[in-house]
């Protein structure tokens, strides 16, 4: 099983539109806002953090250049080819202006409802800790069980993954900035053009994927997932997250 061809396209052009400048895309905040407020909850959960670090949906790798300065091993994996070029083009013009991260870090194409793919990485890298931010509701619909499974095959015994996920009420607000009178925000008007609808999988529906997938929640909470746009009062959009800590027993 993979994903269509109609989905992977839709990352694709989305990422070739890309700018590659910071923050130009809606979700891609500073780290220091998200994925370094994801860690204080992940890492006292990380019983190994020797593991290769699988950054799963890394778009252009700003969070996984943060995370490849935290753990030894970083991986950013993404569906989208376009995505993947950016991430290396980036990690080169960095490491040339001598702002390489600590760790190692590469990046790679992965479809991670493709199962031959899945278990060829679960064969390179053995058990991984995952980070995932906001893949599980960009999925369609028959994928989402798949996606949790995947990540539940990387793992394996020793790993933890971190999932946040966009919260029911989020595709609520996303729905009303998208219908303002004025339009949808500038760096939103991308997502719904190339038919990316975020915000679609129920609060329930995420943590009962990941138990059918066999692991248990560890850890789980709520918090606001700050972008890129800004209201009209010059205050962040912030949108409402869940947030699981996962592993096996």
């Amino acid at each position: 099983m993979s994903v269509t061809s109609r989905y992977k396209d839709a990352w694709d052009g989305f990422w070739g539109e890309a700018s590659g400048e910071p923050g130009s895309v809606l979700w891609d905040a500073e780290p220091a806002l998200t994925a370094g407020l994801h860690l204080a909850l992940y890492e006292p959960h990380v019983d190994h953090p020797g593991l290769p670090l699988l950054d799963l949906g890394c778009g252009n790798g700003t969070q996984t250049r943060f995370l490849a300065d935290r753990f030894p091993t970083v991986m950013g994996a993404d569906l989208s080819d376009a995505a993947v070029e950016l991430a290396a083009q980036q990690e080169k013009s960095q490491a040339a202006g001598g702002d390489a991260p600590s760790g190692e870090m590469r990046f790679r194409q992965l479809d991670a409802v493709d199962t031959d793919q899945v278990a060829a990485l679960r064969e390179e890298l053995g058990d991984c800790n995952v980070y995932m931010r906001g893949v599980l509701h960009q999925c369609d619909p028959q994928d989402r069980q798949v996606l949790a499974d995947t990540v539940a095959t990387l793992v394996g015994e020793r790993g933890r993954a971190f999932v946040v996920e966009l919260a029911e009420a989020a595709g609520q607000q996303l729905a009303r900035l998208a219908q303002a009178a004025s339009g949808p925000p500038p760096k939103l008007q991308p997502v719904f053009r190339h038919g990316i609808v975020p915000g679609a999988v129920s609060d329930a529906d995420m943590v009962e994927y990941f138990r059918t997938a066999g692991l248990t929640v560890f850890a789980s909470g709520s918090l606001p997932l700050t972008t890129t746009e800004y209201q009209k009062d010059g205050s962040r959009i912030e949108l409402p997250s869940k947030w699981l800590v996962l592993g096996r027993r």
